[in-house]
């Protein structure tokens, strides 16, 4: 029997949704499956705004960033009367599958979503945080890599000409996952991480010690400290200033911003994108439901929705000891 799957996509934006739309719409394709794409992530259920997406829709996408879906909050929807109407929405529509795509949050919203609508659910990673439990890495994780890579070269560049100080505020929520690799990608001196992070006093003492040793060796050189947000204390501005007032040197804060999340996608994304798409509609029909598909050592995985915001996600070890040994040691 023919299959009805709906796809949204939900939460922050990140570069590879349209690839993984792409997948979705071939894939639906090959096995007969009318497919449709909700507008707006919830807010779409909640207004029944949908197209049907054929083969044409594809043409020219899997390098789009962004999302021809289009993304947004939606408070109206955590309500019970907010899902209930969702659901009645869902059920007119004789829909039998939902793909989400989307971070934890996103996933929150489909097993509240779960509770009344009893239609088969299925989740697929979508952010540039990689905060996610469950995958080795979220669609959109690694062109914000390499956004931010590209951006901290090119404030070296302006360090380097002045010998400045730069503190350089990268994306990542709560997780210091895009910090940390855009840090040793990009050969910083010095991160901050909130799973690392101790006190103000204590890391201002690491900061500027490592910056005192390198200029007894090399002069007074540039020095680039990368930073995830929401870390800090008193903000970027904060820290720049106590900075200054440690050190006796010009130092320039510079927050990347949501420039992190644009561009078209590497081809890291589009292949991740492409594989989790295509698993999603494997499922499709099957006895697995409430689940996000993601990958796990090259391997297609499935977690339970609940899990992927309850399991803490730790930095990878080997990443962390490299970047530690770098800060203690690069002189």
């Amino acid at each position: 029997m023919s299959k009805r799957v709906a796809v949204l996509t939900s939460g922050g934006d990140a570069p590879g949704m349209n690839a993984c739309i792409r997948a979705i719409v071939i894939a639906c394709e090959r096995q007969g499956f009318t497919l449709f794409g909700y507008q707006h992530g919830y807010n779409g259920l909640l207004e029944q705004e949908y197209e049907i997406l054929a083969p044409q829709a594809t043409h020219n996408l899997i390098q789009q960033g962004g999302t021809v879906l289009h993304s947004a909050r939606c408070e109206p929807f955590k309500t019970d009367e907010g899902a209930k109407t969702a659901a009645t929405n869902l059920t007119k529509l004789e829909v039998d599958t939902l793909i989400v795509i989307g971070g934890d949050g996103s996933f929150r919203g489909a097993d509240h979503l779960a509770d009344f609508w009893h239609g088969q659910i299925i989740g697929i990673p979508g952010t540039i945080d990689n905060d996610v439990a469950g995958t080795d890495a979220t669609i959109g994780y690694y062109t914000a890599i390499d956004t931010v890579v590209s951006s901290i070269d090119k404030v070296r560049d302006t360090a380097d000409a002045f010998e400045r100080i730069f503190i350089v505020e990268v994306m990542g929520r709560h997780a210091g996952f895009l910090a940390l690799n855009s840090a040793l990608a990009s050969a910083a001196d010095y991160v901050i991480l909130p799973e690392t992070f101790d006190q103000c006093d204590a890391e201002l003492d690491k900061i500027t010690g490592q910056i005192e040793k390198r200029r007894q060796l090399k002069g007074a050189i540039s020095f680039i400290i990368v930073v995830a947000e929401n870390v800090w204390p008193g903000g970027l501005n904060d820290l720049a200033n106590k900075l200054i007032s440690k050190t006796q040197s010009e130092v320039r804060p510079v927050t990347l911003g949501h420039v992190q999340r644009g561009g078209s996608p590497v081809s890291q994304d589009r292949l991740l994108a492409t594989k989790l798409g295509t698993y999603a509609v494997s499922l499709v029909g099957s006895d697995t439901n409430g689940v996000m598909v993601g990958e796990l050592n090259g391997t297609p995985s499935e977690i339970p929705l609940t899990q992927t915001w309850e399991k803490n996600k730790p930095l990878n070890p080997s990443s962390m000891e490299t970047m530690l040994t770098i800060m203690n040691e690069r002189y």
